[in-house]
């Protein structure tokens, strides 16, 4: 006979009650009081987080002690060194700013309205700031990027406005008894000269460019050799120039550039010189290193660095009408828009419609010379027949009207009614410095070619080729 198992002891269930609120007082009070094993362990991992952080500091990585610390004030671990992050990190002051003083920078599609709008200012103040002067009218000009700053009474009410448009000139508004008043603020800058120097390797405004050159000065340079270098068809890998100008600076800084004083074009191996020469009546050119004008009856190129599309031909096939038909004129393809100048003084014969030339405009230069300029998008303002013009002013815009495949400038030349080549064409001088102004003249134009002449030894010593 199997022994029969003895039975577990019955305990009371006040017993059981009991054990088990005494087993949850001791579970809580581990969870309250951590063993010193425990709380050791926190503590040092606390303190390497915080000697991680101030290693990265110490070794300049900002980004690297930020990174750690906040890997520390997130953790689980954040209370155990809390009164270490306290002392060690000390909270940085609050900056005050003033609610009265705001710079509100211009944004696309902004007007003056809502820049005034933005710092709380009703469209009836921008109305008064407006009528205040024909010159207060100038603040609706705004540029993306421009700052305005405002200075506001304790009522919020406009105190003062200004705004920086550039290096060298702010405009400036205050509240008066009467209103507002307008100030337009300059800065004289200090001119310096420079010189600059390049060879052409692929295009003359990228050899100007690295050579410091802003495109307006490059520009200059071009007309100022515009008469002898024809620049949409003669320059040539190799070709280079030299030139002496003004530079304007502000507390040091560059903040833009002035006249050529002086330069050197060398084009197909020919060198062309210019200075720039004011006489006694005010009046200024350029001159080559003889005295003798720069400035010739008629310049080169009508339109700058365009493309020559086609040449003056007897024998051309028209390319729309497909018969043989003398092209007496040459052709420059540009993008439609481009500016077209009137090649020398004189009045206008004809601006308008001309047959399949479409829109056209015809100069009388004088009793022999004549110039037509045709298929053009539109005219200049003022342009109209009868009108005078000015050599290099530009009379219209560069299209595809009349018989045209695309955009570009049909120009002619004629002398006594006949059409010569304006490529070939030898051009008519202008006068040269007057006798009485020469010694004068070479006075100053002598030392800025030394100057040339110095500068670019000490260039080709420092840089052999």
């Amino acid at each position: 006979m199997t022994p029969t198992a003895k039975a577990s002891p019955l305990y009371p269930k006040s017993h059981i009650l009991a054990a088990s609120g005494v087993a949850a007082l001791l579970s809580l009070a581990l969870l309250v009081f951590p063993s010193r094993e425990v709380e050791a362990k926190r503590t040092y991992i606390n303190l390497e987080l915080d000697n991680g952080a101030e290693f990265a500091e110490q070794q300049g990585e900002p980004q690297a002690a930020a990174a750690l610390t906040l890997t520390k004030d997130n953790s689980p671990f954040a209370q155990t060194a809390e009164s270490a992050s306290k002392s060690a990190v000390p909270a940085e002051p609050l900056t005050e700013v003033d609610p009265l003083h705001r710079i509100i920078q211009v944004g696309n599609g902004d007007t003056l309205s809502t820049v005034f709008a933005k710092v709380g200012l009703p469209a009836s103040t921008v109305h008064q700031v407006l009528s205040s002067s024909k010159e207060a009218k100038q603040l609706t000009r705004l540029k993306v990027g421009q700052e305005l700053e405002f200075q506001l009474t304790a009522d919020g009410q406009l105190e003062s406005l200004h705004s920086k448009l550039s290096d060298l000139e702010s405009i400036a508004l205050a509240k008066t008894d009467k209103g507002f008043s307008f100030k337009r603020e300059l800065v004289k800058p200090e001119v310096q000269t420079t010189y600059a120097h390049a060879v052409i390797d692929s295009s003359l405004f990228l050899s100007a460019k690295r050579a410091g050159l802003s495109h307006a000065l490059t520009m200059d340079l071009a007309n100022v050799f515009g008469y002898d270098i024809d620049f949409a068809m003669d320059i040539r890998e190799g070709d280079e120039f030299e030139l002496i100008y003004e530079e304007k600076v502000v507390n040091g800084k560059q903040v833009g550039t002035g006249n050529i004083l002086s330069a050197r074009f060398t084009n197909r191996g020919k060198t062309f010189s210019a200075v720039r020469y004011t006489n006694k009546q005010g009046n200024t050119s350029y001159y080559n290193a003889n005295g003798e004008s720069m400035r010739k009856a008629f310049i080169r190129t009508p339109v700058d660095f365009a493309r020559i599309s086609s040449r003056f031909s007897n024998g051309r096939r028209h390319p729309i009408l497909n018969k043989i038909r003398a092209h007496k004129g040459v052709d420059y393809a540009a993008p439609r828009g481009t500016p077209i100048k009137a090649a020398g003084d004189g009045r206008i014969a004809l601006a308008g419609r001309h047959g399949g030339y479409g829109n056209a405009v015809i100069i009388q230069h004088g009793q022999r010379y004549r110039t037509l300029y045709a298929h053009m998008q539109g005219f200049a303002k003022g342009v109209r027949n009868g009108a005078n013009v000015k050599q290099g002013q530009i009379i219209g815009y560069i299209g595809t009207t009349g018989l045209s495949t695309g955009p570009h400038l049909h120009y002619e030349f004629q002398i006594s009614g006949v059409h010569v080549d304006p490529l070939s064409q030898k051009l008519p001088m202008s006068d040269p410095i007057a006798r009485s102004e020469k010694a004068r003249f070479m006075q100053q134009s002598k030392p800025l070619m030394a100057q040339m002449d110095k500068e670019k030894s000490t260039l080709l010593a420092l840089n052999p080729r």
